[in-house]
């Protein structure tokens, strides 16, 4: 593949040229399509409206909702214009609401009033209306053009409903101003975007303190797409089932973007996750590629199981966020059909893909491996404590540098120099490289447990005993706990397959035939499953499972 330069508008109105009429995007719960024509013509509608609202060049506009049509026409538009887009994470609460719009500088907002989240166990409401009065009391006062004293660069918030609330302005409303604004005032204002401008900022998950917001141009994210798209071989026949979230790299670029340069249509099966409606989505739109963490897949294969869908026509796709076990890789290329899955290993602040298999890499590569640094990047294995680049299969931290790294953290001149030296971006993330050049990550750099002065590596252990307790798991998790003589210990937290159970005796029984003493599980603890601990987009949160594990055996550890 060969890097371009063509800013996001631009790479849109070419698809709109060439694919005028092929569909563009599905919206499959609202029952809603768009042809790149048409899908074009509304991104410049919303693009003129935020012009007409008087926002330059380099003005932050936020996004805080699901996935919905308003999200996709706010990143094109933004784009387009030159604004810069900051993702706001659905579930976040009031506090880290409050730091992302002022750490970020927003400008404009647009938001849902809020959304329904079920699981199996329990609905929660997240009352975004409610989060935003409390933050700013000032809109309830219908002064004229009031201003928000926690956000005084805030001058607009866009409220995507059907209700009007006081000192906002509706979706509708906003829309309705793009008359006012000419083709060519949009042209004008659509030419003086560049391929190095900062297109996004995305913050990171924020697992230890306050997230950063990465800053990613149009040449980071543009080019990142296309290597996905070279490594899966995806056309513009293809249909992209994205059921991750738009407000991660996952959602906004690897779905959204991926088309955008393919030509392929996006398929988006739901404002938020739902196993039952992706294999709807994938049957009813005959999609070719899915996207997923290992916890959708898995969700999706058990629902798979109970009912049938005709998915045969998926070819391949992206797992990522978490390493893969054989069991699902097998499943996800026998039972779903996928036998081109590729696996991918990213991060927000490279935009976000820095590793990936093939599409005809042996299952062996798929889950021993995150596969080769994409195109025109380098990676290697740093010492972390000397900074000595390491050699083959050596534990190391994984260093990348290429045109994916961010611009760097926006207003953490800090934060950026401790991540990146001499433009190689430290991941944070332990890993090894064989002589093959593919790269295998075997644990957070903070998450190393450290038993008796041997370091175990997480998801190591994790693949070891995902093959040892099959039987009886679906899902597991290993964490470090303190200890005070060994420094920490291994706990175990699984998720047993129906009608099963585990005992730590049994668990220690099996391990101790194949593995040394320090990475065998000294606690176990079973849960009905991982969503207490998950992000929206599907990654399991470790520090909460060591919380929820020190609060069990608060009493016993020793």
């Amino acid at each position: 593949m060969d890097l371009i330069h063509k800013t996001i508008g631009t790479l849109l109105f070419e698809n709109a040229s060439k694919y005028e009429n092929n569909g563009a995007v599905v919206y499959h719960d609202q029952k809603l399509r768009y042809t790149w024509g048409e899908l074009n013509t509304l991104v410049k509608q919303t693009a003129k409206a935020f012009i007409s609202l008087g926002i330059k060049k380099g003005d932050h506009i936020a996004i805080w909702g699901t996935n919905i049509p308003e999200w996709l026409l706010t990143q094109l538009a933004t784009a387009k214009i030159g604004a810069v887009l900051v993702t706001i994470n659905p579930e976040w609460k009031q506090e880290e609401i409050k730091y992302a719009l002022a750490q970020s500088d927003t400008n404009y907002l647009v938001m849902i009033p809020g959304f329904e989240k079920k699981s199996k166990s329990k609905t929660h409401y997240y009352d975004y209306l409610s989060i935003i009065k409390n933050l700013c009391p000032e809109f309830s006062k219908n002064t004229p053009n009031p201003t928000c004293n926690a956000f005084p660069k805030l001058k607009q918030v866009i409220l995507v409903s059907d209700k009007e609330e006081p000192d906002m302005l509706l979706w509708s409303n906003f829309i309705a101003r793009a008359k006012s604004i000419s083709d060519n005032d949009l042209k004008n204002t659509a030419d003086k975007v560049h391929a190095n401008d900062t297109a996004m900022i995305q913050y990171t998950s924020g697992t230890t303190g306050f997230p950063k917001g990465a800053m990613l141009s149009h040449f980071n994210i543009v080019n990142n797409a296309l290597a996905a798209i070279e490594h899966m071989q995806v056309n513009e026949q293809d249909k992209i089932c994205g059921p991750v979230p738009y407000y991660h790299c996952f959602g906004s670029i690897l779905v959204n973007l991926c088309s955008v340069l393919s030509g392929a249509c996006m398929v988006i099966p739901s404002e938020t996750f739902s196993a039952h409606k992706t294999l709807e989505a994938v049957a009813s739109e005959k999609c070719t590629v899915l996207y997923g963490v290992p916890t959708m897949f898995i969700a999706e294969l058990d629902d798979l199981d109970i009912e049938s869908f005709q998915i045969n026509t998926l070819r391949t796709g992206i797992m990522a966020g978490a390493p893969v076990e054989r069991e699902l890789i097998e499943a996800v290329s026998e039972k779903m059909g996928a036998k081109e899955m590729t696996i991918a290993y990213g991060l927000t602040e490279t935009s976000p893909v820095t590793h990936q298999t093939e599409r005809n890499d042996s299952i062996d590569k798929r889950i021993n491996s995150i596969g080769k640094p994409i195109q025109h990047t380098e990676s290697k294995i740093v010492d972390p404590k000397t900074l000595e680049d390491l050699g083959v299969n050596e534990v190391g931290e994984i260093w990348v540098k290429g045109f994916h790294v961010m611009q760097g953290y926006y207003n953490k001149p800090e934060e950026t120099q401790d991540a990146i030296v001499n433009g190689w971006l430290r991941t944070g993330d332990l890993g090894t490289v064989d002589g093959d050049n593919y790269y295998k990550v075997v644990g957070r750099l903070k998450e190393l447990i450290l038993v008796g002065g041997h370091n175990v590596y997480p998801a190591e252990v994790e693949q070891t005993l995902h093959s040892l307790l099959s039987d009886k798991v679906e899902q597991l998790q290993v964490v470090g706990v303190p200890h005070p003589k060994l420094q920490e210990v291994v706990a175990l937290v699984v998720q047993c397959l129906p009608g099963k159970s585990i005992t730590l005796e049994e668990v220690k029984q099996r391990c101790e035939a194949t593995m040394e003493w320090p990475k065998i599980p000294k606690y176990v603890m079973a849960v009905k499953d991982f969503s207490m601990a998950m992000t929206v987009t599907g990654k399991i949160q470790k520090f909460k499972l060591r919380d929820m594990i020190m609060e069990k055996f608060q009493q016993t550890v020793q």
